[in-house]
């Protein structure tokens, strides 16, 4: 198990205890599992195989510790999933229709891992990719070179994914990254949410989001460049499973980008519940919406941490990112990183007890 026979420990960094421990080796790369307790017991694990969130472990409403994330017990969990579990995507999160781009006068072609779409970065996402890992005073940086051309991207990127937790079970993930060429960038956590630690469906939780309008899509997920009013996808505290759509083949889920009202500062952009456990999650981030998945294709070909093989609807999905398919549509926000500046992108997730609060 993950969860036990840490070998080195870092002791205390601000209220927040850091240990580690090997658990496999890749392409001659040390592959590691951290683990970021606090002083109330809650704690996180993560994985330098691809900058990996693995567990995020808090109490109910009875002091029972739960795992809200879906992950795997090992490597070998992680290197059979094609489901992005807990990973940093990049290059690009979400789609670019027909694997290309364009610079300037210069097309770049990408890899076509989505039939003729590249989705999540192409075959050599950075799902795939063993980063560096660094201990920091109170948090864990993740570094990668991604070379000239990888996927199909110009630029060689520097990038580094901090991970922080702290005594009031905040965790907040932080992208930075920088470009030798002129480049596309969009980075996520693509982590599977599930409050009531797999006692329960995903569809249970209930959700609000701070957006009233979506990017149309077409039946590929491939945006057409409109932002319509959501009208019957807006959440404002109903159960997922309400939104959803039964059809000839079954539950027809969500997967559809959301574009955020102006906030206030400090205002969260969406709260995601479950009642019977009380726990309740509010996302702070810095950009400008959400791709909101939920999880019709998910499906492990081994069990995952919470002793299952898991199936559609498991979790959910809440990707704070860029708009899907920017560089394609000169009436999206760009995504376009330049050479002298910086990807600096943030998603913070606060846990909380909803008794809390009443």
């Amino acid at each position: 198990m993950w969860h036990a026979d840490f070998g080195i420990d870092f002791g205390k960094k601000c209220g927040v205890k850091i240990e580690k421990r090997k658990i496999g080796e890749l392409n001659r790369q040390e592959v590691e599992l951290y683990r970021l307790m606090n002083d109330a017991g809650s704690y996180v694990e993560l994985t330098n195989y691809g900058a990996t969130l693995v567990s995020v472990v808090i109490p109910d409403l009875n002091g029972l510790l739960g795992n809200v994330v879906l992950g795997f017990s090992g490597l070998d969990g992680y290197l059979k999933d094609d489901c992005y579990m807990g990973a940093t995507i990049g290059r690009f999160a979400n789609r670019i229709s027909n694997a290309r781009f364009r610079i300037g006068n210069e097309v770049f072609r990408l890899d076509e891992n989505d039939g003729t779409h590249s989705n999540h970065g192409g075959f050599s996402g950075f799902n795939t990719q063993v980063f560096e890992a660094e201990v920091l005073s109170d948090e864990i940086r993740f570094n990668l070179n991604s070379p000239d051309g990888q996927g199909g991207f110009p630029g060689a990127l520097n990038l580094s994914v901090y991970y922080r937790w702290s005594d009031r079970q905040e965790l907040t993930i932080r992208f930075q990254g920088i470009s030798t060429r002129e480049t596309i960038l969009n980075l996520t956590n693509h982590a599977y949410f599930n409050l009531s630690a797999m006692a329960r469906s995903g569809l249970q939780q209930k959700l609000t989001m701070e957006a009233s309008r979506i990017i149309e899509c077409t039946n590929d997920f491939i945006p057409t460049g409109r932002i319509v009013p959501a009208g019957e996808l807006a959440f404002s505290g109903q159960r997922i499973a309400e939104k959803m759509n039964l059809d000839s083949a079954g539950f027809k889920g969500i997967n559809s980008y959301y574009v955020f009202e102006e906030k206030g500062v400090g205002q969260p952009a969406c709260l995601l519940e479950d009642e019977k456990s009380g726990r309740q999650m509010k996302v702070y981030t810095s950009y400008p919406g959400i791709q909101f998945y939920t999880g019709d294709f998910l499906e492990s070909r081994v069990p995952g941490s919470h002793g299952v093989k898991y199936q559609p609807y498991d979790g959910v999905c809440i990707e704070c990112q860029l708009y899907p398919d920017s560089p394609n549509h000169p009436n999206f926000p760009s995504t376009l990183l330049k050479v002298g500046s910086e990807y600096n992108e943030e998603i913070s997730y606060h846990f909380d007890l909803k008794s809390n609060h009443e």
